[in-house]
């Protein structure tokens, strides 16, 4: 540490965890605070008590400010787990557990809702096809199932806004942050009245909406005590945790994509202009301008390590990546003949298909675990491919991907991922993406530089890039049109009624 060093604060509160990270102004993680679990999901309800988030923060600030001088805080951001919201009485207390973006409660909700709004309508305010995450739907099932408790809520709040209550005393929530509720509408960065009339919810219950970057409160005597933080630091406007990742690898110019390769995969890439599509969901940009086109598969690596741990012994063994690696990169693309459907927990885009399974097909005397590995790989490649390919044939520009997440340390994965799109990959050190786009929001209002792209290309970092090999392109194209096919054959397998 210098002397003189200054620091903003990301504070990441995510499904499982709160972490607190301290950075300076070229983006190096000076200390960091201890992780905190916090995920108590269940069947079909996922919720939480959202003043764990508030303890879990307290946790996480305390252990990172006995790291720094609290003194040389300049400011402090949130990133929070999307899609999750609480319900607070008129004592700032909840008035149940808080949903998060797991729970299905709504799941049978989904459809009639959107049928009785309008689903292109719905779609084109909040940029989200028709889906059960977005809380809008857990919105109208309260309406539907609990009206009593949606009447009694004085405060409608993401984790964001809750904690923002926490640390200066007023809610806020920003545009990125009130953004996957599917209730703001993404042209104005306005909550929509639209929506909220027609589920009766007074506009008085959700918190004011400002800009990501912009100061909008102070941490109070109380909350200094409780996190260690200097009373008076600036607070500014952060967002979403999937928002703050793209800003974290610098996604918010043109041409830039970026891939989270983790438990879910997520990509996407920046547009200057709205476009919808049931290929991705249409996002504010963490930079406020412009919008975030970004594809969603639930599976993700949570389907790769599903695999090991369910058939091939778990990965109790370090050596099994490795091996597995090894026989994975022996293998041609198509993985002789072995393709993969990984909805293991449902389709987000391009079907939307909450009940849609994952399969294995092709499988043959010779097929072992390698061969298993890697079609599954090349279907999660592949599935985020057909979006990218979808957002390019829209005018969108695409010219390098930035990846991040536990898969982006496999070399063979990156391979395939350049291979496929015909894009370089690059991948990102910057392995807490949402605290780091936290922070950048933090070095925005603090003054540290003039605007989101100055910081982002101050503040991000990365490593080695693999370039694709036109040979392989015809053959991943001709596996694409293959794996792309399985979903549509189980559909029609499931709707036989035999002869």
């Amino acid at each position: 540490m210098q002397p003189d060093e200054r620091y903003v604060i990301g504070l990441d509160s995510s499904t499982q965890s709160v972490k607190a990270v301290a950075w300076t102004a070229d983006g190096t993680p000076r200390a960091e605070g201890a992780p905190h679990r916090i995920s108590t999901p269940h069947p079909l309800k996922a919720e939480q008590n959202a003043e764990d988030w508030w303890s879990a923060a307290c946790d996480a600030l305390s252990s990172l400010l006995r790291q720094i001088d609290s003194h040389r805080v300049d400011g402090v951001a949130i990133s929070n787990q999307r899609e999750t919201m609480v319900l607070l009485g008129v004592d700032r207390k909840p008035l149940s557990p808080a949903t998060l973006w797991l729970d299905r409660r709504a799941q049978d909700i989904v459809q009639p809702f959107a049928d009785e709004f309008g689903s292109e309508r719905l779609h084109a305010i909040s940029g989200k096809p028709i889906d059960v995450i977005p809380c809008v739907y857990r919105l109208r099932y309260y309406r539907q199932h609990e009206p009593e408790l949606l009447d009694r809520a004085a405060q409608i709040l993401s984790v964001h806004d809750f904690l923002t209550q926490k640390l200066t005393g007023e809610a806020a929530a920003s545009w990125t942050s009130a953004d996957p509720f599917g209730i703001l509408d993404i042209e104005a960065k306005q909550w929509s009245r639209e929506i909220l009339d027609h589920l009766d919810i007074p506009l008085s219950k959700l918190p004011p909406l400002h800009r990501p970057g912009t100061l909008i409160g102070r941490v109070t005597a109380d909350a200094a005590a409780a996190t260690g933080l200097a009373a008076g630091v600036p607070v500014y406007a952060g967002g979403g945790d999937g928002h703050c990742a793209g800003l974290g690898v610098n996604v918010i110019e043109p041409g830039v994509v970026y891939l989270n390769l983790g438990t879910a995969v997520v990509g996407g890439c920046w547009t200057p202009t709205r476009k919808l599509s049931r290929y991705w969901r249409t996002l504010v940009s963490p930079s406020g301008e412009g919008y975030l086109l970004e594809s969603c598969q639930r599976g993700g690596a949570y389907f790769v390590n599903w695999l090991l741990d369910t058939f091939a012994g778990g990965r109790s063994d370090p050596a099994i990546f490795e091996r597995l690696e090894a026989e994975a990169a022996s293998l041609d693309v198509g993985s002789g003949g072995v393709t993969v459907c990984s909805y293991l927990m449902g389709c987000m885009d391009p079907h939307w298909d909450a009940d849609a399974r994952a399969t294995f097909s092709g499988m043959g005397p010779e097929t072992g675990m390698g061969h298993l590995y890697r079609a599954s790989m090349e279907a999660i490649t592949l599935e985020f491919v057909r979006s990218l390919s979808e957002m390019k044939s829209m005018g969108v520009a695409a010219d390098r991907i930035f990846v991040i997440g536990g898969g982006a340390g496999s070399a063979l994965w990156r391979q395939m991922i350049a291979d496929a799109s015909g894009l370089p990959v690059i991948r990102s050190l910057s392995n807490e993406a949402s605290a780091l786009g936290a922070g950048m929001s933090a070095a925005i209002g603090a003054g540290w530089y003039g605007h989101f792209g100055e910081a982002a290309g101050a503040m991000s970092r990365l490593a080695e890039q693999i370039d694709p090999r036109p040979a392989a392109a015809q053959a991943w194209a001709a596996l694409s049109r293959r794996q792309a096919n399985l979903y549509q054959a189980t559909r029609r397998l499931d709707a036989y009624d035999g002869p």
